[in-house]
């Protein structure tokens, strides 16, 4: 059972990036402030998921702990860059999906759901640092346009998922799992200017499970 969290915020487990910083030599967990403030706008209470407790046995008592409603992968870092970050978000995916919580992954954190899945990611160019109309279904809920940060996309998209967007040369870029309360979003919503009301609508639906 979720324990209250307070002024009816959500309790969300956040993933980190994972940073080098040479002059110290230290290796740091990360999280962007905006997302954090952009979680805030959403309805939910951000909870850094600290990298390096799966590969010691100590990330399953952590969310025994925590108890959240919900899991948000985060971007940066390519995968197979940190061990301890991908061991991580696998463990959360499979938690996620054991308990049934709703899950959003953002750009890296997509490419992490399509890997879990089976799926392979290959280059793209000219997506880093740039912003593209957004080709979506029918009735998505999504922005006409969006940000984009990634040098990598998926190849397929993966079994038991369905895609809700393409960028105009056909990369995907989001889609949602056919059976649990999970999507993933090839953009990064807490770098934009100001927050799309349109993409924090749809993201407090998504983190609250409350989906047809």
């Amino acid at each position: 059972m979720n324990r209250p969290v307070q002024e009816g915020l959500l309790c969300v487990a956040v993933s980190q990036r994972v940073d080098r910083i040479a002059a110290r030599d230290e290796w740091r967990d990360a999280l962007d402030r905006r997302l954090v403030a952009w979680l805030r706008e959403v309805g939910a209470l951000a909870f850094p998921v600290p990298n390096g407790l799966q590969l010691r046995g100590g990330l399953r008592p952590w969310l025994e702990a925590l108890s959240p409603h919900a899991v948000v992968l985060s971007g940066g870092n390519d995968l197979g860059e940190s061990p301890e970050r991908d061991a991580t978000e696998t463990a959360l995916l499979d938690h996620a999906a054991g308990v049934g919580l709703p899950l959003l992954g953002l750009c890296r954190g997509m490419q992490m759901m399509a890997h879990h899945a089976g799926v392979a990611l290959e280059r793209v160019p000219g997506h880093a640092g740039t912003v593209h109309p957004l080709r979506s279904v029918p009735g998505a809920g999504l922005p006409a346009e969006v940000n984009s940060y990634h040098d990598w996309r998926l190849a397929a998209c993966p079994d038991d998922y369905r895609i809700l967007a393409e960028a105009p040369d056909g990369s995907l870029e989001a889609i949602r799992h056919q059976h649990h309360c999970w999507e993933g979003w090839m953009w990064h919503p807490e770098r934009d200017a100001s927050f799309d009301p349109v993409t924090i609508a749809r993201a407090r639906t998504l983190l609250h499970g409350d989906w047809p």
